[in-house]
């Protein structure tokens, strides 16, 4: 199937949403890090998935992903 849109690519919108319901079985692979909110923004050129964590000492982090699909290569 050939892309023809990227701003946001239907790829990239399906990703971030796996990503974003995803953050359970992700945390298992967190050492010492808890995932206690995550916000996505679906609708910008390339869309982010940000997490909020906090660790075993009650800091807390934050890990964003952007997801960028590169342009088809046919």
């Amino acid at each position: 199937m050939k892309t023809t849109s990227y701003n946001p690519s239907p790829l990239e919108v399906d990703f971030a949403n796996a990503l974003h319901s995803l953050q359970k079985e992700l945390e298992k692979h967190l050492q010492d890090n808890q995932v206690i909110h995550v916000e996505s923004n679906i609708r910008r050129d390339n869309p982010m998935v940000k997490f909020s964590l906090l660790d075993k000492d009650g800091d807390p982090h934050e890990v964003v992903v952007r997801i960028i699909q590169i342009p088809d290569k046919f």
